[in-house]
């Protein structure tokens, strides 16, 4: 009888026990409910660590004895070509890979292509946003009053990138090679009035070869797959984009369109400095091809 009285007082216990632990449970986890859970899930099959683990392999080492000729070129890249399309891709824009970087400190940017003058934190943010004011007027009381607003730049509003390169032959390879020397993005000054482009100049220069290693790692949008592993290393040592050229290393040190201009040509400049560029182009090409001997 002692053994039943026992077991029964045991068996009420554990129904205590268990009923305070599903009290526990359900507090814990009414508690941890209004916690919002940011760690989210996976938007794939597997972790992408290709491009984040990638190591760019350096440039081959040159002798200055080894170059016998070459000559520096300035490209402009207009983003509204359908080869250049990944470069305004939403989602990470090549701009702002750009600003990321070298607000990060991953990458260097100098205020000319001469790449000496450093730009700073503060001449950065400076360009990224200005300060502007406006005159309002009360409907009601017809009162005047300024107020100040603050233009961002968006990644839309670069719709150009400047690309300065050399080339340059190599007598011990005995062939013609480039190497892209600094990329600018281009910003458009418009009239406040009219809304049209008075002129286009580059915000601030990166130093390619330096930022390399920050270019294999971003990954570029590819149309026909979605896993292609193409980086903008890949892209901008393939020279896998559309461009014109603007301007070649000369005497006076001017640029195709302020030779080829309306003043001098009317309507046809846009036409001849497209033509002059083409052939900058096929010369470039016709070099090393004619210096070999069939």
């Amino acid at each position: 009888m002692q053994i039943l009285k026992n077991f029964g007082l045991f068996f009420i216990f554990s129904l205590l026990v268990s009923s305070l632990q599903a009290q526990v449970e359900d507090e814990s986890l009414t508690e941890s409910s209004e916690v919002e859970d940011t760690s989210g899930m996976l938007d794939d099959i597997v972790e992408r660590e290709v491009l984040k683990e990638q190591r760019i392999l350096a440039y081959e080492p040159i002798r200055e004895a080894d170059i016998v000729w070459e000559k520096r070129i300035w490209r402009v890249l207009d983003v509204r070509e359908k080869m250049n399309i990944e470069f305004m891709y939403p989602e990470r824009p090549f701009f702002k890979i750009l600003i990321d970087a070298a607000k990060a400190g991953d990458m260097k940017i100098f205020a000319t292509d001469e790449f000496k003058k450093r730009v700073t934190g503060s001449d950065l943010e400076a360009m990224l946003s200005k300060t502007d004011t406006i005159t309002t007027y009360d409907p009601d009381t017809y009162e005047e009053s300024v107020k100040i607003i603050h233009n961002d730049i968006d990644y839309t509003d670069i719709k150009k990138f400047r690309i300065k390169e050399l080339w340059y032959f190599d007598k011990e390879a005995s062939r013609v090679y480039c190497r892209i020397l600094g990329i600018s993005p281009i910003k458009e000054e418009k009239d406040a009035s009219t809304g049209e482009v008075k002129y286009e100049l580059p915000m601030f220069w990166i130093y390619y070869p330096d930022a390399r290693q920050v270019f294999a790692r971003e990954r570029v949008f590819n149309e026909k797959n979605d896993i292609s592993p193409s980086s903008w290393a890949d892209i901008f040592d393939t020279r896998f984009f559309s461009s014109y050229i603007l301007k070649q290393s000369n005497v006076q040190d001017v640029r195709l369109q302020d030779v080829y201009t309306p003043e001098k040509y009317g309507d046809n400049a846009g036409i001849q400095l497209l033509l002059e560029s083409e052939k900058i182009k096929n010369e470039l090409f016709n070099f090393e091809h004619d210096l070999w001997v069939y």
